[in-house]
Formats: C-alpha cells, sequence, structure tokens
C-alpha cells in the first residue's frame, strides 16, 4: 500500500493498470493523479470544484480543469477514459444518480468509493446519542456539512441493482484502511467501500 496517498486512494491506485486513460471527478489537490501518472504512466485528467485544488494540481504539472461533476459532467464524450474515479465525494453530490450514469458513460468502468453509513459505530452513536454521527471520514455537524446524500453499502448496491449496472467488484476496508473479508456482514462492518461499476460485465 503506498503510504503517501490516503488509503482508500491507495487501494483505487492498485485497481487502476499500465497505461490507462483516467479521469478523476473531485480530484482535490492531485495526489492520485500524480502517483497515477509517475508510476503507472496513466494519461491523467481532472476535474476538480475549489480553485485551490485547481491550483495544487497545476503546480504539479497535472491537466487539471475547475468544474461542478453535478454538471459539467454532461459536456464530456461516451468512453472517453477507460476509467473514472469518484472517491468520497457522491454524497456531496446535488444528483448523485446522474453523475453516476455519467461516470459509467464517459469511462469503460467507474470506481467509486463510499464512506458507509451503515457502519455499526455509525448505527451506535445515532442510536445511543441521538444526534446525527460524526467520524474521519463524516466530520462534520449536521448543519454545515457538504454531504447531503449520504447512503451505506447496501443503498448503494440495491441502487446499481435498480438501475441495471454492472457492479464487477468491490473493496471493503476497516477504520485503518485494511480490506476486510467480511462478505455477509459488510454493511455492517466496513468503514469505507470501493465500488468498481460499468454497464457492462468487464
Amino acid at each position: 500500500m503506498n503510504t503517501l496517498l490516503r488509503k482508500d486512494l491507495s487501494i483505487i491506485a492498485q485497481l487502476i493498470n499500465q497505461n490507462e486513460k483516467v479521469l478523476d471527478v473531485g480530484c482535490g489537490d492531485g495526489k492520485l493523479l500524480d502517483y497515477l501518472s509517475k508510476e503507472k504512466n496513466v494519461d491523467c485528467r481532472g476535474i476538480e470544484l475549489k480553485q485551490s485544488g485547481v491550483n495544487d494540481c497545476v503546480k504539479k504539472g497535472l491537466s487539471v480543469i475547475q468544474g461542478d461533476a453535478n454538471y459539467d459532467l454532461n459536456d464530456y464524450p461516451c468512453n472517453a477514459f477507460s476509467t473514472v474515479v469518484l472517491s468520497q465525494t457522491i454524497q456531496a453530490m446535488i444528483f448523485p444518480d446522474k453523475v453516476v450514469d455519467n461516470l459509467i458513460r464517459i469511462g469503460n468502468r467507474a470506481i467509486v468509493s463510499i464512506p458507509n453509513f451503515g457502519f455499526w459505530k455509525v448505527r451506535k452513536e445515532f442510536l445511543l446519542s441521538g444526534k446525527m454521527p460524526k467520524n474521519k471520514i463524516l466530520p462534520y455537524e449536521w448543519y454545515n456539512t457538504p454531504n447531503i446524500h449520504l447512503c451505506s453499502y447496501s443503498d448503494f448496491l440495491q441502487y446499481c441493482a435498480s438501475k441495471n449496472i454492472i457492479v464487477n467488484k468491490i473493496v471493503s476496508l476497516n477504520e485503518s484502511g485494511k480490506i476486510t473479508k467480511h462478505h455477509f456482514f459488510r454493511n455492517l462492518l466496513s468503514y469505507q467501500v470501493i465500488f468498481c461499476i460499468s454497464k457492462e460485465i468487464i
């Protein structure tokens, strides 16, 4: 696992092959794109909402534009990328369903990582305190959170089934960022989940 990357990004990097063409949606400061470009010879592109993130990416020599994934992904052509990445961002989307549709339209596959709102500690905190849970990946108060469409592992899986979206791979991570093997209790025990999805089986 690459220690320079956030733990879920390190797993995502392992899922991407040499010489791919990748779009990172909500790429932040470009750490994933920078790693993929240098270590896997990936043709990298990014879209980022915050100007500060775009500036950080440009300083690294990355091809990143400022844009809002809720609207600007509509302008990308079909099958322009081998993989489109959306990491820890879908819960902040205004139109998450439209964004997912665009991800698998633009790319041959999409890699989507989510904080799992079905995680047992989240459930326990809500049950015992009666307040919206907080943790390292959901650190905000209810009144200032950018996360407006929280979902669980089961929610996202059910969504994919309802839209005939193929789930090619699922990787569950615990609080330490290590891969877990608890398939049956995945919704209860997964802190984060990474989905590889596509329109067709790949």
